[in-house]
């Protein structure tokens, strides 16, 4: 989930960089030296209405570094009491009449000085999303400058969020239509990006008018509670924002009220289909507004006609980006008879270059997965295709000398129907090629899946492009390219992929209801 100009590739180095910047890795050094003990970001407690406070049971959990295992922290533990106070403290805010009565200008100037703040605080950030999802530095700088520029741009939309003015059928009516903010929204957020994917879904609801109550994942919440912290700087009134910490213990209990609540009038959730279904399930009992951003199965299609080089960076860009747990990561490489051994024995070369280790070294362009039941789903999915017949040319294997979390970047070939990786979403360093042999095979393997969320082909055949594009079934397309995410643009998916956008001006639909105003006997 991170745009185009934010992750670069060229001569053998990882770049970041945003409106023609690049930054090195030398860059960054400054701050790989930084502990987490020092960072004045980090917080040990949740932010409800206002305040910081722990579980009303004294529980924590903690907060491990995937890279090492080490204990970076504590937070709480809380269960459906400590959310309901942080949904009461919403809907109160909500209804307050300062945030109630509240201007587009005045929360696009919150907003801006929330922006302001990341920007000035943007290496903290970064040190923590490092250490606790153990992505690169140079991916985490990455992800803030792309998590900072949703709530530049909500801040932005917040004043163009217009209403209409309708032609009346009768001479003494006047018709009119306002977009209204729906309430309290409560935002369930991944692990993988836990910066980007809350400002992608908070800055959209504050700059409609809603009040918010955010669930972090388990694994990543000290990333949440940074912004919460600058949120709270910010000057954002009480209530307004909230942010909730769980271990996995209480995870479907605090779905199940954020979805059952009758004060909350909206859910956003980022994360599986499976987890999707339930909380969509979950809702359906309130009709209640609802946005998913869920797992995908994104199809790479390399056509005989491609320039190779672009499809090699599209094809490193688009996979290896925080390991390989991105929900549009390229998942099924089909790629065209013709320039098939080519193309692996070429990615082969590239992938093993690869420097793998812990993120806050310089140099380093691979982390580890994110914990062990992720590590034991992407080794038991390049196992049962080793056992079905495939072949596994480079990787395929765990790398216990750096790590317990760490898995060898992978290339296997030979994919069949009866296979794990070819069906299902892998969410690891994991190469995953098919050979095909015409434009209509390739388009009805790319296609036979339930899930839609992002796909990628690469052609320099005008024509193909365009048939190609139209008969691709996902809700986002990368041509010729393999960083496709962008503020400006609309994210989500189809089929089982989701429901509704994110970012760009559809982010803002999410959060709003159209109420029709009718003027009648007018003189």
């Amino acid at each position: 989930m991170i745009r185009s100009v934010l992750l670069l590739r060229s001569t053998g180095k990882w770049y970041y960089g945003r409106s023609g910047l690049r930054l090195s890795f030398n860059s960054v050094t400054a701050c790989t030296t930084r502990t987490m003990h020092s960072n004045p970001l980090k917080q040990s407690q949740a932010y409800v209405n206002g305040s910081w406070i722990g579980a009303r049971s004294g529980a924590t959990f903690d907060v491990q570094n995937p890279a090492n295992g080490a204990v970076l922290g504590a937070v709480p533990d809380m269960a459906r009491d400590d959310v309901q106070l942080a949904i009461d403290a919403a809907y109160e805010a909500f209804y307050e009449p300062r945030w109630h009565n509240s201007t587009a200008k005045e929360r696009a100037a919150l907003l801006k000085n929330w922006h302001a703040l990341m920007e000035k605080n943007r290496q903290e950030i970064a040190s923590i999303m490092t250490a606790e999802s153990g992505k690169p530095l140079v991916e985490s700088l990455g992800e803030v400058a792309y998590g900072n520029s949703f709530v530049e741009w909500f801040a932005e939309e917040a004043r163009r969020i217009y209403g209409e003015i309708v032609p009346s059928p009768v001479a003494n009516r006047q018709i009119m239509m306002t977009r209204n903010p729906v309430g309290v929204a409560g935002l369930i957020t991944p692990w993988n990006f836990p910066h980007a994917m809350i400002t992608r879904k908070a800055a959209a609801a504050i700059a409609a008018g809603c009040t918010v109550v955010i669930k972090p994942a388990e694994d990543t919440p000290l990333t949440a509670l940074a912004l919460a912290r600058l949120a709270e700087e910010a000057g954002f009134p009480k209530g307004v924002i909230n942010v909730i910490t769980s271990s996995r213990t209480h995870a479907a209990e605090i779905g199940q009220l954020l979805c059952g609540s009758d004060k909350v009038a909206a859910i956003s959730f980022t994360g599986s289909t499976e987890v999707g279904k339930l909380l969509y399930r979950q809702c359906a009992d309130g009709v209640k507004r609802i946005g998913l951003e869920l797992g995908g199965n994104a199809p790479f299609i390399v056509f005989k006609s491609a320039d190779m080089e672009k499809a090699l960076t599209g094809a490193m860009n688009s996979k290896f980006r925080n390991c390989g747990q991105t929900c549009i990561s390229a998942n099924r490489f089909l790629i065209q008879d013709e320039v098939h051994d080519e193309f692996v024995a070429k990615l082969i070369e590239r992938i093993r270059k690869l420097a793998i280790g812990d993120g806050s070294r310089d140099g380093v362009q691979i982390g580890p997965l994110i914990n062990q039941a992720q590590l034991k789903k992407v080794d038991q999915f390049v196992q049962d295709a080793k056992d079905k017949g495939a072949k596994v040319h480079t990787g395929g294997k765990t790398l216990p000398e750096l790590g317990p979390l760490y898995y060898e970047p992978t290339v296997v070939t030979d994919l069949r129907d009866n296979m794990l990786l070819y069906n299902e979403e892998v969410f690891g360093p994991v190469v995953s090629v098919v050979r095909f042999k015409t434009e209509a095979e390739a388009l009805a393997i790319a296609n036979g899946t339930r899930r839609g969320l992002a796909g990628y082909f690469f052609s320099n055949d005008l024509n193909q492009v365009f048939r190609v594009a139209r008969q691709l079934e996902t809700g986002m397309i990368g041509i010729n390219e393999g960083l496709i995410s962008a503020t400006e643009a609309a994210f989500g998916g189809i089929k089982e992929s989701g429901i509704g956008r994110e970012g760009s001006r559809h982010g803002i639909d999410e959060y709003v209801y159209i109420k029709y105003l009718c003027y009648g006997n007018l003189q």
